[in-house]
């Protein structure tokens, strides 16, 4: 993956960039409101990508836990901001005993973080993007839509 400038990817190196960023990158941004959408809450969060949605924990009390619960939705910010993928997502909390210990161990490998080891109660939850926009220069704004309604919109 290059983030040299050199003028607009091609929809589909976008697309490349954005899988890579999501397999390797580590941690996310994650803005949400509460149900009445109230003031926006920003957090960083630590994640997996599975190749269909991003897998975050944090604690069960936060607001960011609260707020993920109530609406069912997050925006995600990853990479830098000349380098950014942009997801909508739609977020479902995993039930008690729903994390699979693959999962787990997959999340604490990657991010070296492991929330089961904490006296702290968190919970896993499962972000599915339904809009991805990436971009790193005002050259790529035009066709910074890869995702729409959940489907990838380039090969």
């Amino acid at each position: 993956m290059s983030t040299e400038t050199t003028g607009p990817r091609a929809p589909e190196q976008r697309k490349l960039d954005a899988l890579h960023r999501l397999t390797h990158d580590v941690d996310v941004w994650v803005a949400t409101a509460d149900a009445d959408g109230g003031t926006p809450y920003l957090i960083p969060l630590s994640f997996l990508w599975d190749g269909e949605s991003l897998l975050v924990a944090t604690p069960d009390a936060s607001v960011t836990g609260r707020n993920l619960r109530a609406t069912g939705k997050a925006r995600v910010g990853v990479g830098p901001t000349r380098d950014v993928i942009l997801i909508e997502g739609d977020v479902r909390a995993l039930g008690e005993g729903e994390l699979t210990a693959e999962a787990g161990d997959a999340f604490a490998e990657k991010t070296g973080f492991d929330p089961r080891k904490l006296d702290t109660v968190y919970t896993y939850f499962r972000i599915t993007p339904q809009r991805l926009q990436a971009w790193r220069e005002a050259d790529e704004l035009k066709g910074r839509e890869l995702m729409a309604g959940g489907r990838w919109t380039v090969r």
